[in-house]
């Protein structure tokens, strides 16, 4: 790996460092808007005190923390592939350039010691898995990997009470902040209760250290930070346009990998970017509590 001197600097004194994935950046989110959104991203963690760590993989070689000529590549190439875990080692045997989903960002971020990660969403079960066994990578990743994942949830396309069954069965914590109720992406409440709660960043940071004493920190942890009221969709508009896209998905037979990238351009176009400003205000604001978060938890020792 090649790790990002200000990020090396960070972890070697012991300071804060959030961890991003590069999957919005590529896949996620419009261009050109996406490469200032990235450096947004960086900036909200900068300003909650801690030190971003951008991972993506570059020429071949996963990169901990980009510089801006790799930021700029990851969000303009049309050569970047989206990659998981299952997909680095043939991706890095390529010499290929690859954004990272959640479950591959965790994977590098706990091997460079990064206890804390930021994203929009969880990936999860998908709606139908019974017959199909979709599932995002993400979730089995987590069950092997102990970093803190800050997020809005689980993408609202996705069957939110299967994925919370199987976050349990994985022996994956689920915590809401300053909430009792699992988010739903671009709405804050997806109708399902979680059953642990913090309200500071500080309590959050407890829970990371009790882990580490109690031998548990193997495991993920969920950090689930609901989207603010005065940016999460109205829900009719969510549900009408939700229901829309998973039958036209249906129609034109969208299934497996392709279905969220699919059901997330649905939203864009059919809510007139709506969903897309959803979106980047909840990455900015986990980005901004996982950053509270992790310097709580340096703080702490």
């Amino acid at each position: 790996m090649r790790i990002h001197p200000e990020v090396a600097d960070a972890l070697t004194a012991r300071r804060p460092v959030v961890a991003l994935e590069s999957a919005i950046i590529s896949h996620g989110l419009p261009r050109p808007d996406n490469l200032r959104i990235a450096r947004e991203i960086e900036a909200a963690v900068r300003s909650g005190g801690a030190v971003p760590a951008t991972i993506a993989i570059v020429g071949g070689e996963p990169h901990i923390g980009l510089d801006d000529t790799s930021l700029q590549r990851i969000a303009e190439s049309d050569t970047v592939v989206k990659v998981s875990v299952r997909d680095a080692a043939v991706l890095a045997a390529r010499g290929g350039d690859g954004a990272t989903t959640v479950a591959s960002t965790a994977h590098f971020a706990a091997a460079a010691g990064i206890t804390v990660l930021a994203t929009g969403g969880l990936g999860g079960v998908h709606r139908g898995a019974r017959d199909s066994w979709d599932e995002s990578a993400d979730l089995m990743t987590l069950s092997r990997t102990g970093v803190l994942v800050v997020c809005a949830g689980v993408k609202s396309i996705l069957d939110v009470a299967a994925t919370l069954e199987r976050l349990e069965t994985l022996n994956i914590a689920v915590i809401g902040y300053r909430t009792d109720w699992f988010p739903g992406f671009y709405l804050a409440d997806s109708g399902h209760r979680v059953g642990w709660r913090v309200d500071t960043p500080e309590q959050a940071a407890d829970v990371l250290r009790a882990r580490r004493r109690l031998g548990t920190d193997g495991y993920g942890l969920v950090l689930a930070n609901p989207i603010a009221a005065e940016d999460e969709m109205d829900r009719t508009l969510h549900d009408q346009v939700l229901a829309a896209g998973l039958a036209a998905a249906e129609a034109s037979g969208v299934r497996g990998k392709d279905l969220t990238p699919f059901l997330l351009d649905f939203f864009h176009r059919e809510t007139r970017g709506a969903s897309v400003a959803a979106n980047i205000a909840l990455v900015l604001s986990n980005a901004r509590l996982a950053a509270e978060v992790a310097v709580a938890d340096a703080a702490g020792g």
